[in-house]
């Protein structure tokens, strides 16, 4: 893959310029913070030339809370069209998100790192690019699979998984920007639901408009609310569940370093 864009939060793209580019091979050749123009606003990318044994490559990097500067925007109002057609300008082979999750299923603990293969989404707002239009998008399945794939091998070796480990996790999006209630997370699991965001599903939806090959690797940042072991009415912190995240960001680098070394 010569051309990967990856949607996150900056402890992601702080990591890019420590050690692990150069363990992994590859020379920084030039940064370039840019502003993208599009029909639904500004969007600023990281943009990385790298050069490699195998060839150049460019990282292209988004933080999805991106807001002119000022503290992270909230879920609800973020442009997902202005950042999905940004990147899809920007001629990606592929988008890999990267998202904090609360955990539902029991198999999925605080610290590990894993996929979405399906999404839930019953917020009733719409994501699309076909306001003016009758266009009507197959989601049956709405991730990559060869990048699924290829994602699932480099997280069970980051993580020392055996092949019974289960990877693949249904997504389900809450609007927020309040976190769940215990009896919303009890009804979302019988629904289907093994854990819970407030983002993600939107930009799938566009990716697959647009044809962009998509996968989500997804962080189980925190216990969903209710779910906190000896403690189910512990309170939930954005703040905590943001530092939590970024503990566990080396698996998500192998992730990207992964998909970057694809020819």
């Amino acid at each position: 893959m010569q051309r990967l864009a990856v949607i996150g939060g900056t402890g992601l793209i702080e990591m890019t310029f420590g050690q692990q580019l150069t363990d992994a091979g590859l020379i920084l050749q030039r940064r370039d913070d840019v502003i993208v123009e599009t029909n639904w606003g500004e969007v600023p990318l990281t943009c990385l030339k790298l050069s490699s044994a195998e060839g150049e490559k460019e990282l292209l990097f988004l933080q999805r809370h991106h807001n002119k500067g000022n503290p992270s925007k909230p879920p609800h109002m973020i442009e997902h069209r202005a950042n999905i057609s940004a990147l899809a300008n920007s001629g990606c082979d592929a988008i890999l998100a990267v998202c904090s999750v609360g955990a539902i299923s029991a198999d999925f603990p605080p610290g590990k790192v894993a996929l979405a293969d399906q999404y839930i989404d019953f917020t009733g707002v719409a994501s699309t690019f076909h306001h003016e239009d009758a266009t009507f998008t197959s989601v049956t399945e709405p991730f990559s699979g060869e990048l699924n794939d290829k994602l699932q091998r480099i997280l069970r070796e980051a993580q020392s998984f055996s092949d019974a480990e289960i990877l693949m996790y249904t997504y389900w999006l809450a609007h927020g920007p309040q976190f769940e209630t215990r009896a919303e997370v009890d009804a979302i699991e019988k629904l289907g639901g093994n854990m819970v965001g407030m983002t993600m599903p939107r930009e799938a939806k566009l990716c697959r408009e647009l044809e962009i090959p998509y996968a989500a690797v997804c962080i189980s940042s925190n216990w969903a609310a209710g779910r906190e072991p000896g403690n189910n009415s512990a309170d939930l912190s954005h703040l905590s569940v943001s530092a939590e995240a970024n503990k566990r960001l080396a698996p998500v680098w192998k992730c990207v370093i992964g998909l970057l070394s694809q020819g």
